[in-house]
C-alpha cells in the first residue's frame, strides 16, 4: 500500500466517529418518562373488597389533569352489541404523591353482579378510554377452580419477573385469582418499582383478580422521619382496593375472602402480629367453607438459615392446628420449600412441622431472580434454591392439587390433598423424578 493510501485511510479513521464508544450510545430511557402518569389509564387492576360472588372492585391511575374517573361495564356478549348496554359508574378519586410527582388513582366497586357471570368493562374519563376487559364472577356455590400463587417478585421485576407472571398465565389461563405472599418489589416508595410490576402483569391484572399481602420491602420509613418505625408504603391502599373486614390497625392487609368453597386469609406477619389473632380465631371458627388458605409474608418454617420467625409460629400455628388450616402459602426466604404433611422430625426449633390434629401443609417460594441459600432438613418433602417458581392450587368439591413450576414451566413438585371428615386431610405425593435444585449457589 502507498504511502498516499495509508495517509488517506488515518484521515478517514480520524473523521468517523468510534460508534461502540459510550458516549454515542442511545441515551436511557429515564424512570419519569417510562413510569409518570399520564391522563390515559394505566395501572389497572382487579381486586375485591367484598363478595366475590357479586361484586368485583378496579382501581386504576392517571395523571392529575383527570379529576373524575369513570368506568363502565356491561354483561359480555358475543359481539359488539353489549356496548348498547352499559352502565357508567363514578369511581373515588384520590391525590397521590409519590417521588415521580402527583397522580390522581380511581376506584371503584362494581355490585349487584350476577354470579357465574362474564361482564365487559373499561375505565376512563368520558373521552379517553382504556380498552374494554373481562371478567368472571364467583359462582355462589362451591365449584372447581385454580388459582395461582406467587412468592417474591422483588427484584428486576420487569426483565426477570415478567416471564414467569405470564408463563403462570399460559399453564393456567382460566386461573380465578392470583396470590402474591409479600414482597411484589423491593423498595416500596419508590413508584417506578411499582411501574415494573403493574407492566409486568399487564393487561393480565385486569381480567385476574388479585390476591397481595404486603412483605417487609412494603414497609419503609419515612424519609421526613426515618428515626421512626417502619410504615407500610402510602401506596398499598391507594392501588388496591381490598376488604375492609380484618383488623382497623391493619386495614388492606389483613383481611380475608370466600371464593366457591374456599376461605382464603391474609394475615400481616411485618407487624402486631398479637393482635391479630383474636380475629383470626374468629374468621376461622365461623368458617362455613370447605377449604382453608392462609397466605402472608414471613415463613413459619424457614427454608434459610438464620431465617426462624418463632414468634409468628408460637402466636399462629396453635390457630392453624386447631382449625385444620389446610394450605399455608409464604415468601421471604428466596428459596423454594414445601414442608410434608407426613414428616414429623423437628425443625430446629423443638416442635413438629405437622401436628396431628392439624395436618397443614407449609409452602415457601420464591418467583423473582433473588435467590438465597437453603438450608434442607428432613421435614422438607421438596426444596429448590436458585429457582424461580410459580404455583397452581386447583380445587374441586373434596379434592386440592398443588402443582409448582419452574420459571421455564416444568413440574418442580406436586401433591394432592383429600378430605376425611373428622381427619387429617390425606397427602398423596406426586413429586416428578427429578433431581432437587439444591447446592447451586455458593455457601456462605
Amino acid at each position: 500500500m502507498s504511502r498516499f493510501l495509508l495517509l488517506a485511510l488515518l484521515l478517514h479513521l480520524l473523521a468517523v466517529p468510534a460508534l461502540a464508544h459510550d458516549d454515542h450510545a442511545p441515551p436511557k430511557v429515564l424512570d419519569e418518562d417510562l413510569y409518570r402518569a399520564k391522563p390515559m389509564p394505566d395501572r389497572i387492576i382487579l381486586t375485591w373488597k367484598s363478595d366475590p360472588a357479586h361484586t368485583q372492585a378496579v382501581t386504576w391511575r392517571t395523571d392529575s389533569s383527570i379529576k373524575q374517573g369513570l368506568a363502565e361495564i356491561a354483561v359480555a356478549t358475543p359481539g359488539p352489541e353489549f356496548v348498547k348496554n352499559t352502565k357508567q359508574l363514578p369511581a373515588t378519586t384520590e391525590p397521590f404523591e409519590s417521588n415521580l410527582g402527583l397522580a390522581h388513582y380511581h376506584s371503584l366497586e362494581f355490585t349487584d353482579l350476577v354470579p357465574a357471570t362474564k361482564y365487559a368493562y373499561r375505565v376512563g374519563d368520558g373521552t379517553n378510554w382504556s380498552e374494554w376487559f373481562q371478567f368472571t364472577t364467583a359462582s355462589e356455590k362451591p365449584e372447581p377452580f385454580s388459582f395461582i400463587y406467587f412468592g417474591d417478585a422483588q427484584n428486576d421485576v420487569r426483565s426477570h419477573w415478567s416471564r414467569v407472571i405470564r408463563e403462570a398465565h399460559s399453564d393456567a389461563p382460566k386461573a380465578k385469582f392470583m396470590i402474591h405472599a409479600g414482597d411484589l418489589i423491593n423498595n416500596g416508595t419508590l413508584d417506578a418499582e411499582w411501574g415494573e410490576w403493574f407492566g409486568a402483569g399487564g393487561w393480565l391484572n385486569a381480567m385476574v383478580p388479585s390476591v397481595p399481602t404486603p412483605g417487609n420491602h412494603e414497609y419503609a420509613r419515612d424519609p421526613q422521619r426515618p428515626l421512626l418505625r417502619r410504615d407500610l408504603t402510602a401506596h398499598w391502599r391507594p392501588q388496591f382496593t381490598l376488604p375492609e373486614n380484618g383488623i382497623e390497625e391493619l386495614k388492606e392487609s389483613v383481611y380475608y375472602l370466600d371464593y366457591q368453597g374456599v376461605r382464603i386469609i391474609s394475615l400481616n406477619s411485618n407487624e402486631k402480629e398479637r393482635e391479630q389473632v383474636p380475629w383470626l380465631e374468629s374468621v376461622l371458627k365461623d368458617n362455613p367453607n370447605t377449604w382453608t388458605v392462609l397466605t402472608f409474608h414471613h415463613p413459619v418454617y424457614s427454608t434459610a438459615k438464620g431465617r426462624d420467625n418463632p414468634d409468628i409460629r408460637n402466636l399462629w400455628k396453635p390457630l392453624f392446628d386447631k382449625y385444620r388450616v389446610d394450605l399455608v402459602l409464604q415468601g421471604h426466604d428466596h428459596g423454594y420449600g414445601r414442608f410434608s404433611q407426613e414428616l414429623s422430625e423437628n425443625v430446629g426449633t423443638g416442635q413438629n412441622t405437622q401436628s396431628p390434629e392439624g395436618g397443614t401443609v407449609y409452602v415457601v417460594s420464591v418467583s423473582g431472580p433473588k435467590m438465597y441459600n437453603v438450608e434442607r432438613t428432613p421435614a422438607m418433602a421438596r426444596a429448590a434454591e436458585n429457582t424461580q417458581l410459580y404455583q397452581i392450587i386447583s380445587i374441586d368439591g373434596d379434592a386440592l392439587r398443588y402443582e409448582a413450576r419452574t420459571a421455564n414451566g416444568e413440574l418442580y413438585d406436586a401433591f394432592r390433598l383429600k378430605k376425611k371428615p373428622g381427619e387429617r386431610n390425606e397427602l398423596v405425593d406426586e413429586i416428578p423424578n427429578t433431581p432437587e435444585r439444591l447446592g447451586i449457589l455458593k455457601k456462605e
